[in-house]
């Protein structure tokens, strides 16, 4: 049996850890951070929590958060207040502003992550709200994850956040994850991908599922008016 090599194991979390910080998950313009931040960064505690989520969204409805986007469908995720209390507790205040209401998912990497919640839609802004100290925790970044968005620095996370396509251990103790998908990862996937994309998918409404919002009429686009032969063969295009 081949023993694992730790040198490559080492440079790849190292490498995938660089990325991040150059921007990946950034909410600022983000500078690679030096080896002292990222073992500071590793040495933080990981709770001893449950990954298990309730995939019931009847289910204590306040701490499920709806959004209806602009491609027509619904994503709902669940809320963990046991994972990242302050951050789920920030999520629910500003869904409860409408702040993100009309918000672009600015940053869309395909086999990565969709990125949303600045209203910017630049990746650098935020909201009026003070930083949030980091709750980093263990519970690993799996399809469905939704985590909050940084700079370099831990406690930096306000109002942008993202959610993971496929797994991304190398996010784990690193980004805040506060939440997962219960409803609607088709939609997520359906989310237009670019940085930024060219007709980037909407938040058309974000709500609490305890809050009975109505959804949103989403008027779909006028057919265009019919050509017919007479009027090609009337135009005065050469």
């Amino acid at each position: 049996m081949k023993r694992p090599d730790f040198a490559k194991t080492a440079l790849a979390v190292l490498l995938g850890a660089a990325m991040l910080s150059t921007g990946a998950c950034a909410r600022h313009q983000d500078k690679t951070p030096k080896l002292a931040n990222l073992k500071a960064e590793a040495a933080l505690p990981a709770a001893n929590l449950s990954a298990k989520v309730d995939q019931d969204i009847s289910h204590d409805p306040d701490n499920v958060l709806l959004l209806d986007l602009s491609n027509g469908g619904r994503v709902a995720i669940r809320l963990m207040p046991k994972w990242a209390p302050h951050h789920v507790e920030r999520i629910k205040t500003l869904t409860r502003q409408g702040f993100y209401d009309g918000i672009i998912f600015h940053r869309v990497i395909e086999g990565f992550m969709a990125q949303t919640g600045d209203p910017t839609g630049t990746g650098a802004g935020g909201s009026k709200l003070p930083d949030l100290k980091a709750e980093f925790n263990s519970i690993p970044h799996v399809r469905g994850s939704v985590s909050m968005a940084r700079t370099n620095e831990p406690d930096t996370a306000n109002s942008q956040f993202f959610i993971v396509f496929y797994p991304r251990f190398a996010l784990d103790k690193r980004y805040t994850n506060f939440g997962r998908v219960i409803a609607g990862m088709d939609i997520v996937d359906a989310i237009v991908r670019g940085e930024p994309p060219s007709n980037p998918t909407k938040i058309l409404q974000a709500s609490i599922a305890s809050d009975n919002k109505p959804r949103p009429v989403i008027t779909a686009p006028t057919a265009a008016p019919k050509i017919s032969i007479d009027q090609l063969n009337n135009s005065r295009s050469n």
